[in-house]
């Protein structure tokens, strides 16, 4: 946590400029009572989170100082088009592409009745918020932001953000919102305009920083700021390319994060388990809502972090032996599993590409960067680090023999004689004799088989009811992927509970 100046809050100090001559001082015995949570998203849409760091950005930089910083990516087709609107949605909404169904800027066949947006959300729970949403982009207020938000209001031709900045500012200064969403599109038409590596890209960061901090000092001079709790989001909707342009599926036109400060989120924090439909799910969280499990939503709070045992393998990851596509200074992968974990490749071919024999732990932007365009990019539901046997990537090589290896999970906790629920996020594609198969074994007894995948399935989370025997203590699980040299198993997030 930063020092702060005595007579100003941290809360001042991270939501007023910078400098703590400009905050306004908040007395301590403020935050002694329980304060009224409220919820600033503010999003840039098409602005890459390294460009930030490019730019003459001071506002945001003390956010991410303040605050968390995380880097995210999303999506490719034919899951979406890394464009606006599905971009936007899943940030809204909570839920992948797949649900909400808006996979371009048409937002033709979507579904967004069963997903509404989070404002929409919250004013369902609690109806006695105010709510207020504020766009440079028509769509999102006509299509994305229901009716039931108390004011949606979209600046048209506003390319500088001007009018959308001082709406919003003239919001939390003037009127008493719990939740307000702002969207700037300065920076994307830059981007369009002149490309993402240009000066013009970095001067449009530079001014969309001015006109968020407009919106820090409004929420930070608000008379009932000392009796409120604030918790600003900042996030983006899709990358840029170098050149100028988005919709593909490369690594740049990938790229989304989120910024927090304020709630509960720790100062100079910095996770990759944050995905793009967290921001709704956050929001809702601060605000006291309860996610309702029949919202079916994708989007976890980062006030409730999850991380597994994959994701401690991180610094582990080491760059490609032999294979290729991945750039110089990503986290590439380890076939060193977690303690406790094993992998069993007694019965793996010969050969191939060394980084992918066998189940192997890697990041998305290392596996997709190895494999584009053979929808790796729809993974969407693994998080940070997760396992995968890939035998696609293994053949790149001369090789001998199948592929064939099993991951291993470290004894589970059960209790015998009750019921146990397992639960994991996979994504699987088929091809020919290919087959993965889910088993578990009880203390030292023989595996026995839970579930076989011999079709493709798309990035979901797994459930199987579990009956334990009597007796038991322990139960391990075990992930094993047979067949040829084609396509690929994902894992993440293996958890038993209940027992």
């Amino acid at each position: 946590m930063p020092r702060t100046t005595p007579g100003i809050s941290r809360r001042t100090m991270l939501l007023g400029t910078a400098t703590a001559a400009l905050a306004r001082s908040v007395p301590a015995s403020a935050y002694a009572a329980a304060r009224t949570p409220k919820v600033l998203v503010v999003g840039l849409d098409g602005t890459l989170l390294g460009k930030i760091g490019e730019a003459d950005a001071p506002r945001l930089k003390a956010l991410m100082a303040a605050g968390l910083t995380a880097p995210s990516s999303l999506y490719a087709r034919p899951m979406a088009h890394t464009v606006s609107g599905p971009g936007w949605s899943t940030l809204l909404t909570g839920v992948w592409p797949d649900k909400h169904h808006v996979r371009d800027n048409t937002f033709a066949g979507h579904d967004l009745a069963r997903y509404p947006d989070f404002l929409t959300r919250a004013e369902t729970v609690k109806p006695e918020l105010s709510t207020y949403a504020v766009t440079s982009w028509a769509a999102l207020t006509s299509t994305v932001i229901s009716s039931r938000v108390d004011t949606r209001f979209a600046s048209h031709h506003d390319e500088r953000d001007i009018d959308t900045a001082s709406r919003a500012a003239r919001q939390l200064t003037d009127a008493d919102p719990d939740v307000v969403f702002v969207q700037f599109n300065g920076v994307d038409h830059a981007g369009h305009a002149h490309g993402a590596v240009s000066p013009e890209y970095l001067d449009a960061i530079h001014d969309v920083d001015g006109l968020t901090g407009r919106l820090l000092d409004a929420v930070a001079s608000r008379a009932t700021y000392g009796d409120e709790d604030w918790l600003i989001l900042v996030t983006t909707d899709h990358g840029h390319t170098d050149v100028g342009g988005h919709g593909g599926s490369s690594w740049a036109e990938r790229q989304t994060f989120m910024i927090a400060a304020g709630g509960t989120v720790a100062a100079g924090s910095t996770r990759h388990d944050v995905k793009m439909p967290d921001v709704a799910a956050t929001a809702l969280t601060h605000l006291g809502v309860p996610i309702d499990p029949a919202w079916d939503l994708d989007g976890r709070p980062i006030q409730r972090p999850a991380p597994d045992a994959f994701d401690a393998l991180r610094p582990a990851l080491a760059a490609p032996a032999d294979g290729t596509g991945v750039a110089p200074g990503v986290p590439g992968r380890t076939g060193t599993p977690p303690r406790g974990w094993s992998v069993d490749d007694s019965a793996m071919g010969a050969g191939g590409v060394t980084e992918w024999r066998g189940w192997t732990f890697t990041t998305d932007e290392s596996w997709t960067g190895a494999g584009r365009d053979q929808q790796r990019e729809s993974n969407v539901r693994a998080r940070d680090v997760f396992a995968v046997a890939d035998g696609s990537l293994w053949s790149g090589g001369t090789t001998a023999g199948t592929f064939d290896s099993t991951l291993i999970s470290p004894g589970f906790p059960v209790t015998g004689g009750s019921a146990a629920t397992l639960t994991y996020t996979t994504f699987y594609r088929q091809a020919r004799a290919q087959q993965g198969q889910v088993l578990i074994s009880y203390d030292d007894r023989p595996p026995a088989l839970l579930k076989t995948y011999t079709a493709d399935v798309p990035s979901r989370a797994e459930t199987v009811s579990l009956s334990v025997p009597r007796g038991v203590t322990s139960a391990k699980v075990r992930f094993r992927y047979t067949g040829g040299a084609q396509w690929f198993w994902t894992i993440d997030g293996v958890e038993i509970s209940g027992s």
